[in-house]
């Protein structure tokens, strides 16, 4: 399968492909955020998850997919620092405020700093269209961001610490898509990075979720927990994987921003799942967001 993947590199069907792994990430990414805000603490939820992605890692990364190259080592070590961060910083953020109203912060100053990232580590540049469509995302996830701000009824008194970690969170979004990027691209075998990934990854939540779940004087039951855990664990593989697979096949900058398009889908999670509202303006704003990820992948 790496070598399938490698040999797409470069050619027009390898930029379909990283436009259907985009656009496929940015569906499972928003279905992953609302698990880790749904019925249970972020934390726990964010620890059942990673515990089940890095057991389900482990035999891959052991048995089926080449050993890593020596080289590897030190990239998976900032991979796993960058990632216990942006985690840190998104559950901060998810336990403060709505669900619609940080996670198109977090989404929204993401692409932005991938873009320059990209520019800097890989050369990659956009043309005056691709920044327009930049524009037009931006403006619709921000002015969703800005709507849902002033619509919502809920932990109010800690919007404005949410809204400060989700630009936080956003940040780091954007060091960890160019950091994968460059990682995958490092690894001979793209699946050698991604089994490795995700077994390193999930070693540390789960300890400090366990020992929470400890302390806790009325914790909630194990099963419906790992049930959520087990859920994520393979939603975790299609978003994250996705977008890694994209970035190595396409330019990094298009596939961040097409990823974004999970704020659209987030708001419908919210109003479906989460039973948050959703109205004629919301719709007109994703509708803005959609517009710009088509400009900048048409623009390039």
């Amino acid at each position: 399968m790496g070598d399938f993947i490698i040999s797409l590199e470069g050619t027009p069907s390898g930029e379909w492909v990283a436009l259907g792994l985009a656009l496929l990430a940015a569906f499972l990414h928003a279905f992953f955020g609302a698990l880790q805000k749904g019925r249970h603490d972020p934390l726990l939820a964010r620890g059942a998850i990673d515990a089940s992605y890095g057991l389900m890692a482990a035999p891959f990364a052991f048995f089926v997919v080449p050993w890593p190259e020596p080289h590897m080592w030190p990239i998976f070590a900032g991979a796993f620092v960058i990632h216990a961060l942006y985690k840190w910083a998104a559950l901060a953020s998810y336990r403060r405020g709505a669900f619609t109203v940080v996670y198109p912060v977090m989404r929204g100053t993401g692409p932005l700093f991938t873009v320059i990232g990209a520019w800097l580590l890989f050369g990659e540049t956009f043309n005056g269209v691709q920044w327009l469509g930049v524009g037009v995302l931006l403006a619709g996830i921000y002015g969703l961001a800005i709507y849902n701000m002033r619509k919502i009824t809920v932990a109010r008194d800690t919007l404005v610490p949410a809204l400060w970690l989700a630009v936080l969170t956003g940040l780091f979004v954007a060091l960890y898509t160019t950091y994968d990027a460059y990682g995958i691209r490092a690894a001979a075998d793209p699946f050698t990075f991604l089994a490795w990934f995700f077994f390193i990854d999930g070693l540390l939540f789960p300890i400090i979720a366990g020992r929470a779940y400890l302390r806790m004087e009325d914790p909630p039951a194990f099963g419906p927990l790992a049930l959520r855990g087990f859920i994520g664990g393979l939603v975790a593989f299609g978003s994250f994987g996705s977008i890694m697979l994209a970035t190595r096949l396409d330019h990094v900058g298009e596939a961040a921003v097409l990823r974004e398009t999970s704020t659209v889908f987030a708001a419908l999670i919210g109003w479906l799942v989460l039973r948050e509202t959703v109205g004629p303006r919301r719709v007109a704003l994703m509708g803005l967001i959609a517009a710009g990820a088509v400009i900048v992948e048409m623009g390039g």
